[in-house]
């Protein structure tokens, strides 16, 4: 009479969130890596742009200093779309190295594969993100913000990091290849360059314009920036919520959704 080991959803999310822990800790370079590129995007645009697209903000000072304040959210945010390209990347290598097919052999919860790849996805982008913050602080970035206020900004990180990483590891599993998997989320980063994260939009042409005011990032990035600023956020934080619960939803749903057909082959 053979017996069955029951799965504890929670236990197995713990021990896959250890491994993709480990993993990260014995393969930093992609870390490294994914942590480079904000912090570069963040030294060039205020060190090589920030005085001309600093004078065109038109405010007190109109220069750099008052630049890295308007750009530092928007590289925040660029954080975490550059952590999550490495979220498809993992969940892509662990399918096509077969790793994920033998997890599905054994008697664990199904669900907690791809629980443990998010939580540990959410952990290496709150390691991004304080030393990304750290950066921008260092070259001039002050924010005005109350301890309140760093803490709705810290919620609003959480829940795009939820809702980007849910997404992620949706494209993961459709990727083909690693090569493909890194490659899929770059409209990601492309995005705040086509909102309002480097320029105000009022600045743009009025197709573009209108593009960069209903896409995610702008409401996102708005947010962030009333936040930090100690400005008022008005509509922005309702927008951005939302747009966070529907692509956590919709990354989550489609997710499920895939890694169950593959299960059933």
């Amino acid at each position: 009479m053979s017996t069955t080991v029951p799965a504890y959803p929670l236990r197995d999310s713990a021990t896959m969130l250890r491994r993709n822990l480990k993993h990260l800790l014995r393969y930093p370079s992609m870390t490294v890596t994914l942590v480079g590129m904000p912090i570069v995007f963040l030294l060039l645009f205020v060190y090589v742009f920030g005085g001309t697209l600093g004078a065109g903000l038109g405010g007190a000072s109109g220069g750099r200093a008052e630049y890295v304040d308007y750009v530092a959210p928007a590289i925040i945010l660029m954080t975490i779309t550059a952590t999550v390209q490495g979220t498809s990347i993992s969940i892509a290598m662990d399918l096509t190295e077969g790793i994920i097919a033998r997890f599905r052999t054994m008697p664990i919860a199904r669900a907690s594969v791809l629980t443990g790849h998010v939580l540990g996805s959410v952990v290496q982008a709150a390691f991004a993100l304080v030393v990304v913050t750290g950066v921008a602080l260092l070259v001039g970035f002050r924010p005005a913000a109350g301890p309140g206020a760093w803490l709705a900004a810290a919620g609003v990180l959480l829940a795009v990091t939820f809702a980007l990483v849910w997404l992620a590891v949706a494209l993961g599993q459709v990727s083909k290849s690693v090569e493909t998997a890194s490659n899929v989320l770059m409209p990601l980063v492309i995005l705040p360059f086509l909102g309002s994260g480097f320029v105000p939009v009022d600045s743009m042409p009025a197709g573009l314009r209108w593009f960069a005011e209903y896409q995610p990032f702008t409401p996102i990035i708005e947010t962030l920036r009333g936040l930090l600023m100690d400005k008022p956020v008005g509509n922005d934080a309702w927008f951005a919520l939302g747009w966070c619960a529907l692509i956590g939803v919709a990354g989550y749903l489609w997710s499920k959704k895939l890694f169950a057909r593959e299960a059933a082959r």
